[in-house]
This record gives structure tokens, C-alpha cells and sequence, in this order.
């Protein structure tokens, strides 16, 4: 039987490795696997279950089974996947691209995430977009205007601002340091 089931804190590539080859070595026979979401054959479920949140709990992941929280990983994934590739490429609104992105009305989605996660979207959002700043700045390829730009900011202003207001310290102070203080994008919130 074809199981699909939803994963919490896949966040990247590496995590997509992660989840097929330690499934592979525990004999679960993988079939997909994408950032929070796992296709495998289960011959036995019962015992597939156990295997799969072993390994899943050994590498930090999570199965989620509320259909909330795999709505709201959702959210996050769509969220991670538009700043993935630069200039971020989205039409519309934020909730419009989310609805889009995740099959469902913006204001169910927006009240399951705030009540689940006690933060908003927008404010998810904007910390996602603190961290992008963040690598980008350490990788001394763009200037702050640039930077801006890439990540769909009015101007560069409101790119300071923001950048102040989370992490305390202006663009300029931050790229001046040499210690990276980037968080783990399953770390946020």
C-alpha cells in the first residue's frame, strides 16, 4: 500500500537526503520525497511507522498528523520555496500566492498558522526574509540596495528598518561582524 504522510523541519536539500537514505538503511521503501512530505510503500504499517519515527526523530524531523499542523508546515514550506530563488518571484499578494500555494482559504490558513505557531504569518514571513538578508550579507555578493531589491522591499529603508527592529543591530554593524548569527530556518519562531 502507497502511504504519503507530512513531515515537520524539512527545510532544505540536505534534509530531503537525510529523510531517504536513513529510511532506505531502516528498509522503508521510499518512493518520493519532497521538503515536508514522504511517499513510501508499506508492506507492514504498523512496524513502517515505528521505523519511519525513529529515524524521523533521530534527525530532528517530526510526523505531523493534525491536519492543521500539516497545513500550517505548508505555510512554511511555500514561505522557504519563495525565497529560494531571487529576486523572489511572486504575483499578488502574500495571501494570494499562500492560497494558491497550500489549496486553502487565506483567512482559514492565516488563523490556524497564528493560533498554532502564536505568530502571525506576515510576522513568520519577515523573519524568514531576516535570515535571507542575513546570508546574503555574508556573502558580500550584493549591496544593501541590491539585497533590498532581491527580496521584494519597498526600498532599502524599509529593508533597515525591518532588519533593525529584529535583530537589533543596523546592516551596516551586522555585515561589519565576522561571526555568522544566522538561525536555522526550522529554529524560527
Amino acid at each position: 500500500m502507497i502511504v504519503e504522510v507530512f513531515i515537520k523541519n524539512m527545510v532544505c536539500d540536505r534534509c530531503i537526503k537525510v529523510v531517504r537514505n536513513e529510511l532506505g538503511e531502516a528498509g522503508v521503501e521510499v518512493k518520493d520525497v519532497e521538503l515536508g512530505r514522504l511517499v513510501y510503500e508499506s508492506t507492514n504499517k504498523t512496524e513502517d511507522v515505528k521505523k519511519l519515527d525513529k529515524v524521523l526523530i533521530e534527525n530532528g524531523f517530526e510526523l505531523l498528523e493534525s491536519s492543521d499542523k500539516i497545513l500550517v508546515e505548508k505555510v512554511k514550506l511555500s514561505l522557504i520555496r519563495l525565497l529560494e530563488n531571487l529576486p523572489v518571484q511572486k504575483t499578488g499578494t502574500l495571501s494570494g500566492y499562500l492560497s494558491e500555494k497550500t489549496d486553502c482559504d487565506y483567512s482559514r490558513l492565516s488563523r490556524v498558522f497564528s493560533y498554532t505557531e502564536n505568530t502571525t504569518v506576515e510576522k513568520y514571513f519577515i523573519k524568514l526574509k531576516i535570515e535571507k538578508v542575513k546570508e546574503l550579507i555574508q556573502s558580500r555578493e550584493f549591496n544593501f540596495t541590491e539585497i533590498s531589491q532581491l527580496l521584494d522591499y519597498s526600498n532599502v529603508n524599509h529593508l533597515s528598518r525591518q532588519f533593525k527592529s529584529e535583530t537589533g543591530m543596523n546592516l551596516t554593524d551586522y555585515k561589519s561582524i565576522d561571526e555568522n548569527f544566522r538561525n536555522s530556518l526550522d529554529q524560527i519562531l
